[in-house]
């Protein structure tokens, strides 16, 4: 009994403080709360008061995913439209870093350019829907397509190179793709481009819900949306990892030169895992941009390449659950705490540090894999 209501317990205490922190408006509450929230981590960590309930939700991924599930919908009885926007925000960085997440946490292939491979799928998402009739949840699949199709020739350099040199590459196409999209006028240059409305079989998703004499605001089909997409690839992030790819991105990421000499082919399973890694950042990216309805090379800058990284460090590299977490912190934070709004990148700066520095494994630590039945 434990064990099964250990998933209820952490998505109700989640949901519990995500709510607090969506309604608090004053500055001085919402630091209250974080700072509420920091001394209950460090108290949990020092105590490993939690670490049975967690141990418990591992073991029951299915319900502990079913209930966290419920606890996002519990929170979209709002009618707030910027919470929703931020509730959808969170579900999209949760995509697109799941993807970064079997590049650089499975494969050990590092990738600097996730925000570049996240305006791949949003300006696919922009110029298919202006110039085509195709159905909108396929143009969605197109722009993961395409950034798999472009990760593969980015692949070609990363893996001819190691380490420090691998990354240079990835930071170096993420500002060729920036100049490509402001000097390319046939993408609107830098004015960006407009996208229409998503819209799927009957659902228009710009129009606002009426169900009887309840209304509610537009973003909630986005949020549903969003989250359909967080259960999909999550479940598929997971199998991945369960399965005999999972010991052989692990093999490759520990040990390129032992997993070779048994005979791993470490190039075409690093290339698998750039590549199915972009396509889902690429979905993500499409569904931001018809959720925006606006892109802007701005909005693929380097730096949000960055805070990429930082969720996947500040999480846990290779953890599911601790880049869900990150991505909630990373996202929400400065929105709430308005005055930091020009200092976030500083503030990302110096929780990577203080992460690296006391927490090196992350907030949420991946656990060793297990390759014998637990007794």
């Amino acid at each position: 009994m434990k064990g099964a209501a250990a998933p209820a317990l952490i998505a109700a205490a989640a949901t519990t403080f995500a709510w607090l922190v969506l309604r608090a408006e004053s500055q001085l509450s919402i630091a209250a709360l974080i700072a509420l929230l920091i001394a209950v981590g460090v108290v949990a960590t020092r105590t490993r008061l939690l670490q049975p309930l967690f141990a418990a939700s591992r073991e029951r991924t299915t319900q502990a995913f079913s209930v966290a599930a419920v606890a996002v919908l519990a929170l979209l009885l709002r009618e707030d439209d910027f919470s929703l926007l931020l509730v959808a925000r969170v579900l999209i960085v949760i995509v697109a870093c799941l993807g970064l997440n079997v590049q650089f946490g499975y494969a050990g292939v590092m990738n600097f350019a996730g925000a570049s491979f996240f305006g791949v799928g949003g300006y696919t998402a922009a110029v298919l829907s202006s110039s085509t009739r195709m159905p909108h949840l396929l143009i969605l699949l197109c722009g993961g397509a395409a950034a798999a199709l472009l990760g593969t020739v980015l692949v070609v350099p990363v893996l001819r190179t190691r380490g420090h040199y691998a990354a240079l590459v990835t930071i170096a196409f993420a500002l060729l793709f920036r100049t490509f999209l402001e000097v390319n006028d046939t993408l609107g240059g830098p004015q960006g481009l407009k996208l229409r409305e998503l819209v799927i079989g009957p659902f228009h998703f710009n129009d606002p819900i009426e169900l009887g004499p309840l209304q509610g605001s537009f973003y909630l089909r986005y949020v549903a949306l969003a989250l359909l997409l967080v259960v999909l690839f999550f479940t598929l992030v997971q199998r991945l990892d369960r399965s005999f790819v999972g010991i052989t991105l692990d093999a490759v990421r520990l040990d390129e030169i032992a997993a070779g000499s048994f005979g791993v082919q470490i190039a075409r399973w690093k290339t698998v895992a750039f590549t199915l890694g972009n396509f889902i950042t690429g979905v993500a990216g499409a569904l931001s941009a018809f959720m925006i309805g606006f892109i802007a090379p701005n909005n693929y800058a380097f730096g949000e390449s960055l805070i990429f990284v930082s969720i996947l460090l500040l999480g846990g590299i290779g953890n599911p659950w601790g880049l869900s977490l990150a991505a909630a912190i990373v996202v929400l934070l400065p929105e709430k705490l308005q005055v930091i709004q020009e200092y976030r990148f500083l503030l990302f700066a110096a929780m990577v540090i203080l992460v690296l520095l006391f927490r090196p494994a992350g907030l949420v630590p991946r656990r060793l894999r297990r390759l014998e039945p637990e007794p």
